[in-house]
């Protein structure tokens, strides 16, 4: 009897062992220490997540949403020629591989007249078509396949001690235990809308915006893109987008106190024929949404050891598709700034990283409301006025007739000016 006795003690004894080892690997789960904390996982997020992977710098990423969300999220579809160049030289080309897209009519319409575009070969032809969530999709498989530690569905994000030598970073995951990481940096990847400006008090950045006066109606439809392009008309501008074999995004200039139940299907439809002075292929619209046109920057860009990426320090227009390229860039030169800081103690390129990013920022937001304006001043005069219309036409004529003016709008498209 006794000698049982000693053997179930022994098992008991076991089981309170095992108990006690998981109880110990869950609280080191739940507090935990890493060189960079990424706060979400878009193209700013997942690009700063790679290149420090790839240089064996310790990071966390964390995104409030799901993977099926995150990978289905219908966004921009191009890649400049920098990004392009910038993923060749990070060993990181493959993630560019977008879906391939169906031969379509496609060209410049103005009045209902096209005007096609053709694309001549250069030093700035490396831009790529790649829908958002297919490079997002991909920056994911290489981040997770290389052994990234990326977190979904981590909500309640909170930054504490960003002002300190040590910042913390608290979330809580699906199953509702709170995780605590310690870290030397956080990266605030988390747009417009994120936990992570909003840590920063009240006056510690200066915010430049300008509202341009109109709004996009941004539909999603499954129609492949036919014609593709945009159109400028007098009754305003419009654009139909490829986003894959079978889906384009559809876009068209309206008030911007127009609502979207002023514009059913059909309205849509009939509208774009229109503005394109062709009919233009229609299919089942999925998605409405309406999309005010601003210009914004933050600066600086960080505060203490926290670094503001992408969305969540600027936004551009989308008529300028420059979102990703500044995103990009943002993550590059944090990349860099944080590997020369971890790697050699060098702090020289962390401490002008908001220097660095903004003077490249600048430029396009030069850009972007350069184009913006042009090309919606150029049609619906109701906005502007009828010699803003007559400036913008004026500027646009000058692209297909002055070199100069040609070289450096390329230059800018591509990304490389």
């Amino acid at each position: 009897m006794a000698v049982h006795r000693l053997a179930v003690s022994a098992a008991e004894a076991t089981v309170v062992l095992v108990h006690a080892l998981a109880a110990c690997f869950r609280e080191a789960r739940k507090s935990m220490n890493t060189a960079v904390v990424i706060v979400g996982a878009g193209v700013a997020g997942l690009t700063l997540g790679n290149f420090l992977q790839r240089n064996g710098i310790g990071c966390i990423m964390l995104e409030k949403h799901s993977r099926e969300y995150v990978e289905q999220r219908q966004r921009a579809g191009t890649i400049d020629s920098r990004g392009v160049r910038m993923f060749r030289e990070w060993g990181l080309e493959a993630v560019v591989e977008g879906d391939p897209i169906p031969q379509a009519e496609g060209g410049f319409f103005i009045d209902g007249a096209e005007l096609p575009v053709e694309f001549e070969d250069d030093d700035n032809s490396d831009s790529r078509f790649c829908p958002q969530q297919v490079l997002v999709r991909n920056l994911t498989d290489v981040f997770l396949r290389g052994g990234g530690d990326l977190r979904f569905e981590a909500v309640d994000v909170s930054l504490e001690g960003v002002d300190g030598e040590r910042p913390v970073v608290r979330y809580r995951d699906a199953a509702g235990s709170t995780t605590v990481i310690g870290c030397d940096f956080v990266a605030g990847c988390d747009g417009d809308r994120g936990v992570s400006r909003a840590t920063i008090p009240a006056g510690a950045l200066t915010r430049y915006a300008h509202e341009y006066g109109y709004a996009w109606l941004s539909v999603l439809a499954e129609v492949p893109a036919n014609p593709s392009g945009m159109a400028i008309h007098s009754r305003g501008l419009a654009g139909v987008i490829p986003r894959g074999a079978t889906a384009s995004r559809l876009y068209l200039q309206i008030p911007l106190d127009d609502t979207v139940a002023q514009w059913p299907d059909e309205r849509i439809w009939r509208e774009l024929d229109a503005r394109f002075g062709t009919p233009v292929a229609t299919g089942r619209i999925i998605d409405k949404q309406l999309v005010p046109l601003r210009s914004v920057v933050y600066s600086p860009m960080s505060y203490g050891r926290l670094y503001l990426l992408g969305d969540a320090a600027h936004i551009v227009p989308p008529m300028s598709a420059k979102g990703i390229h500044l995103a990009l860039y943002d993550a590059e030169v944090f990349a860099r700034a944080v590997i020369q800081r971890i790697q050699k103690d060098d702090a020289s390129l962390l401490d002008s990283y908001s220097e660095t990013c903004l003077r490249h920022i600048w430029n396009y937001q030069a850009f972007a409301a350069w184009i913006t304006e042009v090309m919606h001043n150029a049609g619906d005069a109701s906005y502007a006025g009828e010699f803003r219309k007559q400036i913008a036409r004026a500027e646009l004529q000058r692209q297909w007739t002055s070199p100069a003016a040609n070289r450096l709008f390329g230059e800018l498209t591509a990304g490389v000016n």
